[in-house]
């Protein structure tokens, strides 16, 4: 199971969540990625709309962490079990998620697809 290269991107990819830099994130993604937010959304399609959907949320204001496990691999898909919990702010209690994403990657190392599935922790 080659975890290594999966292991890089997700590193990567968070790097790119703290900042919102859209070179990292752009980095992530081939042109014509395909980025999925959950199973019946409307997925994001291509890099610049990527971008623009993915600064548009806003998440490296908050304050966060995030852990994760490369789960399996073949060939060039990887499945990615994570926990993210986001710190109580604003009146909003702090929050915890279970992460499952699914990332095809191209030779290039850039996701060509990503789809994530979460759920928020009860309290």
């Amino acid at each position: 199971m080659d975890t290594k290269r999966f292991d890089r991107w997700v590193k990567a990819y968070v790097a790119a969540w703290r900042t919102d830099d859209p070179r990292a994130i752009g980095a992530l993604f081939s042109a014509r990625a395909v980025y999925a937010t959950g199973p019946f959304d409307r997925p994001w399609r291509g890099r610049a709309a990527i971008v623009a959907a993915w600064i548009a949320r806003g998440d490296s204001g908050a304050r966060w962490r995030f852990r994760h496990r490369v789960v399996a691999t073949q060939g060039s898909v990887g499945i990615i079990s994570g926990t993210t919990t986001y710190a109580a702010s604003g009146g909003r209690p702090a929050r915890t998620y279970g992460n499952l994403w699914l990332v095809r990657l191209n030779r290039r190392g850039e996701a060509e697809e990503f789809r994530e599935w979460w759920m928020q922790k009860p309290a």
